[in-house]
C-alpha cells in the first residue's frame, strides 16, 4: 500500500479537521493533521509538500505512521522536543501558589513570585502566560436584585442550550435622556489635508428615549425613538416588534429585565 493510500473513518476526519481550524494546538500539530487530510483526499506529494511546508521525506514519514497507528501516530513519541530546565515542584508550586497571596498582599507579582521560587521574573512570566493565569486582572459583576432574577436568567440560558423550533432571540435594550442636540453651524466633512469639523456650540432639543432590539442571527435592528421614558412607549415598541416579526414565527416568549414599567 502506498505511503500516501489513506482512508479516513468521519470520527478521524472530524477530529483531524478541528485540529487544522484549532487556535489552541501547536503549529506543529495542525500541519501534521493537515497532511493527513490532503493525503486523504487525494492529493500527490508534491502538493503537500508544498501546501504545508514539510520536506518530502517528512511526508512520507508521518503518513506511514498514521497508516500504523492511526492518530495516535501524530503525536511525539514520549521522551521527544526539549526538556523543561525546571523541576516539576518548581513549576507546580508557581501555578498553585499564584492563587494563595501573602497575608497583606492583594496578589502575587512577576518579581514576588520569582523571589519566593527563587527563578526569574521572565520564568514565572512564561509559566502564567502559557496557563493563562492573569493575577493582575480582575473582573467585576453585579448580580441583579431584580424579582425572578433566577428564572429569567435560566429562561436566557435554556434559549442556548435547548433552542425551541423556529427560534427568534432578540436582544432589547433602552437608553434614555440622550440629548438631542444641534450645532449652531455646519461643519466640514473629512477630507483629503483636514480633518472633519464641528462648531463649539449646540443648541439643546431636550432628551429623547432610545429603544432598540436587536436580531443577531440576521442583523437586522428595530428601533424607536420617543420623547418619553414611561410604560406606555415600552408597550408601544413592543407593538413594533411585533408588528415586524416575521409571521411563520408562533411564539416569542418575553424574558424581561428590570424595566421600569
Amino acid at each position: 500500500m502506498s505511503a500516501l493510500d489513506i482512508t479516513l473513518s468521519p470520527e478521524e476526519f472530524a477530529e483531524l479537521s478541528r485540529r487544522v481550524r484549532s487556535a489552541t494546538i501547536s503549529q506543529r500539530d495542525g500541519r501534521r493533521a493537515r497532511v493527513i487530510l490532503l493525503a486523504a483526499q487525494g492529493s500527490t506529494r508534491e502538493e503537500i509538500v508544498r501546501l504545508t511546508g514539510f520536506s518530502r521525506p517528512t511526508v512520507t514519514d508521518w503518513c506511514q505512521r498514521f497508516q500504523a497507528l492511526r492518530l495516535e501516530g501524530l503525536l511525539d513519541k514520549p521522551g521527544r522536543g526539549r526538556k523543561s530546565p525546571l523541576p516539576a515542584d518548581t513549576i507546580r508550586r508557581v501555578l498553585e501558589q499564584v492563587t494563595q497571596p501573602h497575608i497583606g498582599e492583594p496578589r502575587w507579582s512577576c518579581r514576588s513570585m520569582a523571589r519566593a521560587a527563587g527563578i526569574s521574573a521572565t520564568t514565572v512570566h512564561k509559566l502564567w502566560a502559557a496557563n493563562d493565569l492573569k493575577p493582575h486582572l480582575t473582573r467585576t459583576f453585579k448580580l441583579s436584585n431584580a424579582p425572578q432574577f433566577e428564572e429569567k436568567f435560566w429562561d436566557v440560558i435554556g434559549l442556548y442550550l435547548a433552542p425551541p423550533d423556529k427560534a427568534l432571540v432578540l436582544c432589547c435594550d433602552e437608553k434614555s435622556q440622550v440629548q438631542a442636540l444641534e450645532r449652531t453651524q455646519p461643519g466640514l466633512p473629512l477630507g483629503i489635508g483636514h480633518i472633519q469639523t464641528k462648531s463649539h456650540d449646540y443648541t439643546r432639543h431636550g432628551t429623547v428615549t432610545l429603544f432598540a432590539a436587536l436580531d443577531y442571527l440576521q442583523g437586522k435592528l428595530i428601533s424607536s425613538i420617543e420623547r418619553q421614558h414611561r410604560h406606555q412607549e415600552w408597550l408601544a415598541f413592543l407593538k413594533k416588534i411585533d408588528k415586524e416579526t416575521p409571521r411563520e414565527v408562533l411564539k416569542y416568549p418575553p424574558i424581561f429585565d428590570a424595566f421600569s414599567a
